[in-house]
């Protein structure tokens, strides 16, 4: 389903995508995105934020409470903080305007394959961590992290920090590379093994929320770093034990 408030732009978008076989609903704001779900199936949907009268971003969090169909947000090429947003409410990707129709094409193609993947797999509460070598426990900064228990605390605390099974994977793949820069396509065979693009944001989108669960200051982060045009290194000094 593609969202727009743009007749033109839904026009683009609709012509492109039947022409690869994808079937299109189209949509110019919120009750009509209702409207189509509730008539029809959908399998991802491509969201604008600027809707007229209506946020975008409101739109989001209504279908993310109900469902965990993808979402690929369209947003203006400098509304950072909106992008940012919005992958944190939990969109899968985004594209900027004025874009390039192969790029979406991409970008499409690769949240599906994604969305394929975890449909066949169990809840991911359930999934399980990629196993390390031994039996491990890693130190860093103001914390204990502990694979094989998927349990991650601070320093002097017994209180177990939340982290879902893939921001455990996430920060595992970290901590068995300490300093070592990291790069999107190394990032994701770790973690998952899947297929990646140089379009794809997954990765982005894990590392932003992992910081916002283990840095003083999320914004200004101190143990993962990003080196630009490359991917994402941890640079806090790691000690590791065996149990």
């Amino acid at each position: 389903m593609v969202v727009d408030d743009d007749p033109k732009v839904r026009l683009l978008l609709r012509r492109c995508l039947e022409t690869e076989n994808y079937r299109v609903l189209e949509a110019d704001g919120g009750d009509a995105v209702h409207r189509c779900l509730d008539q029809d199936t959908v399998d991802l949907i491509t969201l604008d934020l600027n809707l007229g009268v209506e946020n975008g971003l409101t739109i989001a969090a209504g279908l993310r409470a109900k469902s965990s169909i993808p979402i690929i947000i369209v947003t203006g090429k400098g509304d950072i903080i909106d992008k940012v947003v919005g992958l944190e409410m939990g969109a899968d990707d985004y594209i900027s305007k004025p874009f390039h129709i192969r790029e979406v094409l991409a970008r499409i193609r690769s949240v599906l394959r994604r969305s394929e993947t975890r449909s066949g797999d169990p809840p991911s509460q359930a999934e399980p961590v990629a196993q390390p070598t031994g039996d491990r426990i890693f130190r860093f900064a103001d914390w204990i992290a502990d694979p094989c228990k998927y349990q991650l605390t601070k320093v002097g605390s017994d209180v177990p920090h939340i982290l879902t099974t893939n921001d455990f994977k996430l920060l595992t793949v970290f901590l068995e590379n300490p300093k070592r820069v990291l790069s999107r396509n190394q990032i994701m065979d770790k973690i998952s093994g899947q297929e990646w693009t140089p379009y794809d944001r997954a990765i982005d989108n894990q590392v932003a929320r992992l910081r916002k669960k283990i840095e003083p200051d999320p914004a200004n982060p101190t143990i993962i770093k990003t080196v630009r045009g490359v991917g994402y290194t941890l640079v806090a000094d790691v000690t590791q034990s065996e149990f």
